[in-house]
């Protein structure tokens, strides 16, 4: 039986798209999330763990506790019809639900009393909005499509729509020992949660998503409760004689992580492990110089682990 994890860990995730929008906004004409000021795309924590929940569900059938169920009337389940499907019970649903165990959640329990109640489960992973690493540009496309604007008219409709020519988005979660023996996250969901976001990033196959490409995936294991580095998504930056504007695939740039990675030699004496997984195609620049990653863990004592998917 696997158990419940009592080590802290820190993760990095990086993908990237071209051509698509990564994570459209609703308020604004669906356009890609962007910070104005700086040109930077954003992703909303919610996108990664919608990918990771549809993953986990229709390819590891894992049962998923927030997810889009029609009733006998059509009507899709709020969240107490979805509680009723597991008794009213929370340890049936900490039990079945791994989503709950992974990012919690607020649970209503009907009781039939006057006023309903419900239970509040803190997720021990926890994500920041993902943020591009390169300024981005929106494009503007429109083309017309396949039907006609109505019946009995020749005119064809068209299609409109906003997305980034490239970029490349980073990550950044923590794991919580102390919140994982409240929901009962367990060795065994972590090893989940990341195959959710490497190959959940990879199996996005709609048109808005087809071509996003996990490129980096580091999860970083502490020896010591209660401890851990932070803002390591902000030690990692792009390499080009390119502008940012002008990037369009991997192949543009190199990944500089010698501010990540000299922070992690200084903390060594508190990291059990670094494991990762690496798209083929990403290439990296430590110190100035272009060597792998391995490489740059080994000729610097630190103790890792690569991860195969």
């Amino acid at each position: 039986m696997s158990k419940i994890i009592k080590d802290r860990s820190e993760l990095i995730f990086l993908y990237d798209v071209k051509d698509v929008n990564p994570n459209g906004d609703p308020a604004d004409e669906n356009k890609p999330r962007m910070d104005e000021e700086t040109r930077i795309n954003i992703v909303t924590d919610v996108r990664l763990k919608r990918t990771i929940r549809d993953y986990l569900l229709n390819f590891k059938g894992k049962e998923i506790f927030v997810r889009k169920i029609s009733g006998e009337s059509g009507n899709i389940q709020d969240a107490k019809a979805r509680a009723k499907d597991f008794q009213n019970n929370p340890e049936n649903i900490l039990k079945d639900c791994i989503d709950v165990r992974l990012f919690g959640g607020t649970i209503p329990i009907t009781t039939g009393k006057s006023k309903d109640s419900s239970i509040i489960y803190t997720g021990p992973v926890q994500f920041k909005m993902g943020r591009s690493l390169n300024k981005v540009e929106l494009k503007y496309l429109k083309g017309s499509g396949a039907f006609a604007s109505g019946e009995g008219k020749e005119a064809k409709t068209f299609r409109e729509e906003w997305v980034v020519p490239y970029s490349i988005i980073s990550f950044y979660g923590v794991i919580n020992e102390n919140a994982a023996k409240s929901t009962l996250l367990t060795e065994e969901d972590v090893n989940l949660l990341i195959e959710g976001i490497w190959n959940g990033t990879k199996n996005l196959i709609s048109r808005s998503k087809v071509g996003q490409m996990p490129r980096l995936l580091i999860k970083i294991d502490y020896l010591e409760n209660n401890y851990h580095i932070g803002d390591l998504d902000k030690m990692i930056e792009i390499s080009s004689d390119l502008s940012d504007e002008q990037l369009r695939d991997i192949s543009d740039f190199r990944l500089d992580i010698s501010k990540l990675i000299n922070t992690l030699v200084k903390n060594k004496d508190k990291i059990s492990s670094v494991n990762y997984i690496i798209d083929d195609r990403t290439k990296f620049i430590f110190n100035s110089k272009e060597q792998r990653f391995e490489e740059i863990l080994k000729n610097n004592n630190m103790p890792y682990t690569e991860l195969k998917m």
